[in-house]
């Protein structure tokens, strides 16, 4: 089939790849703009971008599609499908209606729990024992048109935001190029949503970063594994030069209590509101990832400092 392939992030790299591999003609890529990055800010092109010049597409990055010009533009590849994976833009009326077959969206919920912007990062910081991928048809509401195919997984309780990713990532290319089989042969069925479990995946806000020792230690616990790799959980402390800011990346729950935000022992556990966890992994700033054992080998921390 025509398609047209809309995406932005790692996530959709998956997708991209496998509807490429069953021979798909991918008459366009649309994909958010470069953007600067390294110390000399060159413009990098996105995830996506990168992997459609790979294979000489066609690769397009409007700043929007809210005109005509944009919509002329997209009907003009005559496709009979558009796949879209966290592409980044909304896609008004004229686009979503261009395509013969409609416009497929891939999307990491068990919709319709956790539609919208970040549903990994929410179903994990929401200690959700489930989650998954779903292929839907869109339309103009947020993440609310029929569903067509999912796939389930368990998030385990140490399971981070960035190893869900990770899994849902090719669970998900693989859903949507058998829908896209379905679609070919006029097999694809869908169903509405339910109306009833509705929550949405609001974007992280800075604030929500901040670990408060003094909630307990699930929550704690959970938001520093729905908050991993990024943009990450953090405390600070000072280890003799003045407060420092340090990511929380893993951990795992401990059967202990303290004064929230107290380090208990040589192991990085830290007492919470109720309960304690133990931290597995940080990164300090400016320094690679590194384990609990490693990081308190480089600071001054000893049981009985106490985290902000």
């Amino acid at each position: 089939m025509r398609v047209i392939f809309m995406g932005t992030p790692e996530f959709a790299l998956p997708t991209l790849s496998e509807i490429i591999g069953h021979r798909h003609e991918v008459v366009a890529v649309y994909t958010r703009a470069p953007k600067p990055a390294g110390r000399g800010l060159d413009l990098h092109p996105s995830p996506v971008g990168a992997l459609a010049d790979r294979f000489s597409l066609p690769v397009l990055t409007p700043k929007t599609l809210r005109n005509d010009e944009a919509a002329a533009i997209f009907a003009a590849h005559d496709a009979d499908v558009a796949v879209v994976v966290a592409y980044g833009l909304i896609l008004p009326q004229p686009v979503l209606a261009a395509p013969r077959l409609g416009c497929l969206n891939l999307h990491a919920s068990l919709l319709p729990r956790w539609r919208g912007a970040a549903p990994i990062q929410r179903a994990v910081m929401a200690g959700d024992g489930e989650t998954g991928v779903m292929v839907m048809r869109m339309d103009e509401g947020l993440d609310t048109g029929p569903v067509a195919m999912a796939e389930r997984m368990r998030i385990g309780e140490n399971m981070t935001a960035g190893d869900l990713h990770d899994r849902l990532a090719p669970i998900g290319a693989d859903l949507m190029v058998r829908a896209l089989a379905a679609l070919a042969r006029e097999a694809l069925e869908f169903r509405p949503q339910a109306t009833e479990g509705v929550t949405y995946a609001l974007k992280i806000d800075k604030a929500e970063c901040r670990i408060d020792w003094r909630l307990g230690a699930l929550v704690v616990h959970n938001r520093i594994c729905g908050l991993s790799p990024f943009p990450a959980a953090y405390f600070e402390a000072d280890f003799g030069r003045g407060s420092e800011r340090v990511k929380a990346l893993r951990s795992q729950r401990i059967e202990a209590t303290g004064p929230p935000g107290i380090v208990l022992d040589e192991a990085l556990t830290i007492a919470c509101g109720t309960g304690a966890v133990r931290l597995i992994e940080v990164q300090r700033a400016g320094k690679a990832p590194m384990k609990a054992g490693e990081f308190l080998r480089g600071v001054r921390l000893a049981p009985g400092a106490v985290l902000a």
